[in-house]
């Protein structure tokens, strides 16, 4: 299946009179030398060979019983490790720094960690036809600081990615799904199955401005009716640029409105969000 997919060519020997040209070697180039538009939609797409620490801030309004404002800090570094000219596996790493408001009657901390996401995809280093894929696992790492914050029980799954690039514009659309290793049920319990659906869309200026819309659709199956489901959406802009004329940061702010959403989760929310590009 994955050779169908990142349509890897079938080995042969070569004679001396085979005149077919053999591709060089890739090599990586530094982020600082790469063009600001390039940088950008390296970014854009979830499996670009790129080194980048992204810190992405969400600020969640009216959340809560009393109407509070919940920020979530979302530290996340993507290292890609390059396997041969052909495969690439890229590493993702989210670890949420969570500020709660108030939820009483019940009992929040007004800050923690929630769990922790960490996904491996193997990807196709060349476009085929302008597309990208990825596949592989990701897993929910029980780093909660507190039991309001998350469960704290492991838990894995399958994710995958599919990537359009061609010109100015870079799309696609990224799934998984992430199911708990046993747990608890009823109120308050540790065992979960959480689902995220993705789709993006980027169209880049030139300059290293861009827009870009990228909702992210989420379902929490173990919840009730209309409480599984968060459906925002929603976009922003933002733009590559090189401190000192030396080191590329990425800067983007973002809005969205959750048009299908649980009980005490805000309407709105702002996305606020700086990568460094190593």
């Amino acid at each position: 299946m994955l050779a169908m997919w990142f349509g890897a060519p079938s080995a042969r020997a070569q004679s001396a009179s085979d005149t077919a040209t053999v591709a060089p070697p890739r090599v990586h180039i530094k982020a600082a030398d790469q063009d600001a538009t390039e940088l950008a939609k390296k970014l854009q797409n979830p499996i670009g060979d790129l080194y980048s620490f992204p810190f992405q801030g969400n600020t969640n309004f009216k959340t809560g019983t009393k109407g509070g404002t919940q920020e979530i800090l979302n530290v996340q570094p993507v290292i890609p490790i390059h396997l041969n000219d052909d495969f690439t596996l890229i590493t993702r790493t989210i670890l949420p720094l969570v500020w709660q408001p108030t939820y009483q009657p019940a009992q929040m901390v007004p800050f923690g960690t929630a769990p922790t996401e960490f996904s491996a995809l193997l990807s196709n280093a060349n476009p085929i036809d302008h597309f990208v894929f990825g596949a592989g696992p990701i897993f929910g790492v029980p780093t909660a600081s507190n039991k309001t914050l998350g469960s704290n029980v492991w838990g894995a799954g399958p994710e995958a990615v599919a990537v359009y690039i061609e010109g100015p514009w870079v799309a696609g659309l990224l799934v998984n799904s992430v199911w708990s290793f046993g747990g608890t049920t009823g109120r308050g319990g540790t065992e979960y199955t959480k689902f995220l659906i993705e789709p993006f869309v980027n169209y880049n200026f030139g300059g290293g401005w861009y827009v870009f819309t990228a909702p992210e659709f989420t379902a929490n199956w173990p919840a009730a009716g209309n409480h599984a489901w968060t459906v925002p959406f929603g976009g922003g802009g933002g733009r590559v640029v090189k401190l000192f004329g030396k080191l590329p940061v990425n800067f983007q702010l973002g809005a969205f409105y959750n048009a299908i959403r649980p009980s005490y989760t805000g309407a709105w929310s702002l996305r606020t969000q700086i990568t460094l590009i190593f």
